[in-house]
């Protein structure tokens, strides 16, 4: 378990917040797996009616830590941590209600298409740098953004590496409301709280009907964990860590 997880009960609500302010949020192995045990634990837990995902002030990730990139780039082994937790995501039984302010990169963004209602700040910026960085799409979000955006938007957020600012993610239909940062917190909690308060069967199948089937995101989660792996390791990646940290 991660302590840069913080995740605790809200009456029907289990909130998982992200807790590494120092690295923007950055998410080591560590932190996918303490994500990745908090939402299987609220799933099996029928006091838990929604759960809840949070960042910090100005953050709410920065991606996956690069130190983890680099290992794996430079020889080193990866583990399933990443994988687990986007098993999970994908596959999980309770409303995902999330909150969102300040940048939101890579996995901080993508996480957001699995998540039933995303509410963002007016300074939030979407962007996913994955192919600069000489990686692919990840956790089924070359299936689940063209869905959500469009091809043009999501092949520009995905593929050009263009930012999405929030009132346009809104727009798009990737986040439901824009608040200001002081009202997160406190705009999320009562959107969780309306949705946990509701009759929980009428609600879970609404929301299956509305989700559709998952088997196809998990398949598209598997391919693009076979392209991530070997993209890894190759020449391309390696530079672009590199030239990232040394920058640092």
């Amino acid at each position: 378990m991660s302590e840069h997880v913080a995740v605790e009960r809200r009456d029907a609500l289990q909130v998982i917040r992200l807790n590494r302010p120092e690295k923007k949020n950055a998410i080591t192995r560590a932190m996918y797996a303490t994500m990745a045990a908090a939402l299987k634990a609220g799933d099996a837990n029928d006091g838990v009616r929604c759960q809840v995902i949070l960042g910090q002030p100005g953050a709410f990730s920065a991606g996956n830590d690069l130190a983890d990139f680099l290992a794996v780039a430079t020889g080193g082994e990866g583990g399933t941590e990443v994988y687990d937790f986007l098993l999970a995501l994908a596959g999980s039984a309770k409303p995902l209600v999330s909150g969102v302010d300040g940048i939101a990169v890579g996995i901080g963004t993508t996480i957001h298409l699995h998540c039933d209602l995303t509410l963002a700040t007016p300074r939030t910026v979407f962007s996913t740098p994955f192919v600069d960085l000489g990686l692919v799409p990840e956790a089924g979000s070359s299936l689940l953004a063209p869905l959500a955006l469009g091809h043009q938007r999501a092949f520009a957020l995905l593929a050009l590496g263009e930012g999405l600012p929030a009132q346009e993610a809104k727009a798009a239909g990737l986040v439901h409301a824009v608040v200001e940062p002081e009202a997160l917190d406190d705009a999320v909690f009562r959107t969780a709280e309306t949705l946990a308060a509701k009759p929980p069967e009428a609600l879970k199948i609404a929301r299956d009907l509305i989700r559709g089937p998952r088997e196809a995101v998990v398949a598209r989660i598997h391919e693009e964990a076979g392209h991530f792996r070997a993209r890894l390791r190759s020449e391309e990646a390696r530079a672009a860590f590199m030239a990232f940290m040394s920058r640092k």
